[in-house]
């Protein structure tokens, strides 16, 4: 799914994306920033190691070329004999040039340098130097013994070593100091520059090469879109699912909510953070679960959802439905109100086409006996067709004291006769005047019940349909019962908890015995079948208990 083109949001937002760096940017700008985080790390880690491997081997060195100098007898003498310390600046000026030293300084037993700190010294120099103390630091030298270290000479950091000048009697006369300036970090880093130049190049290679590739694969796996066209996708969606009023729900291959807008958690009655966890975990009925789920059903399934009539359209995603399913879920029950009315006017309409059917094909045989004159039998079959007539809407008028009831059964008892079939009031009815809103749901349980009933028997000769209506314990029992085949015992339940229909063709078939149950339930009440026969019970005062329109539906649900 690609960004529409063509609206002013659409080409604001591509400028911006073309304006920001690309997929394949980003991930160079990571890895030479990688890249160059490792090269200052090793060139830490380089000059670290470089000092200290400067420190040991010119360590050893110093203390060699120091050892060197002390053994030499003109230095001995120098030391021993104040009137020849002038000897000792030339001596130590050619044994640092031959030993390559930065410093070679002789000092007396107490410390103090009888030469020049550095290279190009000279007599007047070791003049001015007598007397100056070297720095020490952790040093026993003046004590016999050799010590390697780094101190400062002259305001530098060198590695010296420290060998004492022992007389032949055993005399420490001084000592010798042979010492080589450390470098400092830049001269370290010019030495290492070509390396570290190798690294840089070899690196930032290696880096464009896989930041191209890594962005080829994410590309193909983001399918061909950039980062800022991903996060733009991901907030329409959300705009998307948030502003329409059907549900969505959408579920991974393991059965794990992915996506719910509030339409869809208000319907399922799912409770906050439902991301990531199971409908089984949410709570939510078996039988709904997979209905939600299940794929490769018929478009437009109905099924009872809380109370609800629900329709029901579920989506796989991916081959199989390996990626799981989106189903979207539209509230059915207003729109089951709304054709209530309409239900109500095709019901008298079809009633009074019914009659008039009726009347005229009476009119007809009562005209053709008078014109033959046949007075007698014309008068008989009067008496006859209006005897019918009224003892049906006598008896139903006995029977039943609510008006509306009372009016749906002589209409649907017209419609009856239509189709040849015979709708009676079974002799134990027994209905009082009822409520406004209780008359109006028995409207809708009998007139379904009836209309499945007559849809059961049509085609069947001498079809037969009975309805018993008696009060209960605190409501009223509908009876209907039919000379069809009836409802198979393992389809008892299924026929009214997922809008089933025994006549197939999915869709808007099955609402009928949904609607019964839903109003049933919502009263307190039950529904339920055996064989040909259904038993509704709707208690006078229950919850919830408000006018609902009945569902013209064919078959048995």
């Amino acid at each position: 799914m690609r960004r529409l083109r063509g609206t002013p949001s659409a080409a604001i937002e591509e400028g911006r994306v073309r304006g920001r760096l690309t997929l394949a940017g980003q991930f160079l700008l990571l890895q030479l920033a990688i890249v160059v985080a490792l090269l200052i790390a090793v060139a830490g880690v380089s000059l670290a190691q470089a000092d200290a491997r400067f420190r040991a081997e010119e360590g050893r060195r110093m203390l060699t070329v120091a050892e060197a100098a002390a053994a030499t007898d003109v230095v001995r003498v120098g030391l021993a004999d104040p009137d020849r310390v002038g000897i000792l600046q030339p001596t130590a000026e050619n044994l640092r040039s031959l030993a390559g030293a930065d410093h070679l300084v002789f000092a007396d037993d107490r410390g103090r340098a009888l030469t020049s700190l550095g290279a190009g010294g000279s007599e007047a120099a070791g003049a001015d130097a007598a007397g100056a103390p070297l720095d020490l630091g952790e040093s026993r030298v003046l004590s016999g013994k050799a010590w390697i270290g780094v101190v400062d000479l002259d305001g530098d950091r060198a590695v010296v070593a420290h060998v004492p000048v022992i007389a032949d009697d055993g005399r420490v006369l001084g000592f010798a100091l042979a010492g080589r300036d450390v470098p400092g970090p830049a001269a370290s880093l010019a030495g290492s520059a070509p390396d570290l130049f190798v690294y840089l190049g070899v690196a930032s290679f290696l880096g464009v090469v896989g930041s191209l590739l890594l962005a080829r694969r994410v590309k193909r796996q983001t399918l061909g879109m950039e980062p800022g066209e991903i996060a733009g996708l991901a907030r329409h969606r959300e705009a998307m699912l948030q502003g329409i009023r059907e549900g969505v729900l959408g579920v991974d291959a393991q059965g794990r909510v992915v996506l719910v807008n509030a339409p869809a958690a208000e319907l399922l009655r799912l409770p906050g953070g439902a991301a990531g966890r199971s409908l089984e975990e949410l709570g939510v009925e078996p039988d709904t679960a997979a209905a939600l789920t299940e794929r490769g059903q018929a478009p437009d399934r109905v099924v009872l959802i809380n109370g609800r009539l629900v329709t029901v359209n579920c989506m796989a995603l991916g081959p199989q439905g390996a990626d799981g399913s989106v189903t979207t879920l539209r509230d059915h029950t207003d729109l089951v109100a709304m054709r209530g009315e309409l239900d109500a006017t095709r019901t008298a309409t079809e009633a009074l086409r019914a009659q008039a059917h009726e009347f005229s094909n009476q009119l007809h045989v009562i005209g053709g006996l008078v014109g033959l004159e046949a007075y007698e039998e014309a008068a008989e079959y009067i008496a006859r067709v209006g005897g019918a007539r009224t003892r049906l809407t006598e008896d139903v008028a006995a029977r039943v004291a609510d008006p509306s009831v009372a009016a749906l059964l002589i209409a649907k008892a017209s419609l009856a006769a239509e189709q040849d079939t015979e709708l009676v009031v079974a002799p134990g009815t027994d209905l009082p005047q009822q409520d406004g809103a209780l008359s109006a749901d028995l409207v809708t349980v009998v007139g379904n019940l009836v209309d499945n009933a007559l849809e059961a028997v049509r085609g069947l000769r001498d079809g037969r349909v009975e309805v018993e209506l008696a009060g209960a314990a605190g409501g009223v029992r509908v009876r209907v019962r039919d000379s069809g085949p009836g409802v198979p015992p393992e389809l008892a339940e299924e026929v009214f908890r997922r809008g089933f229909s025994t006549k197939g063709g999915g869709g808007r078939r099955g609402v009928g015995l949904a609607l019964i149950r839903m109003v049933c339930e919502r009263r307190g009440g039950e529904v339920r079948v055996e064989g040909a026969e259904f038993t509704a019970v709707l208690p006078s005062a229950g919850p919830g208990g408000g006018p609902e329109a009945s569902e013209e539906e064919g078959g048995r649900g």
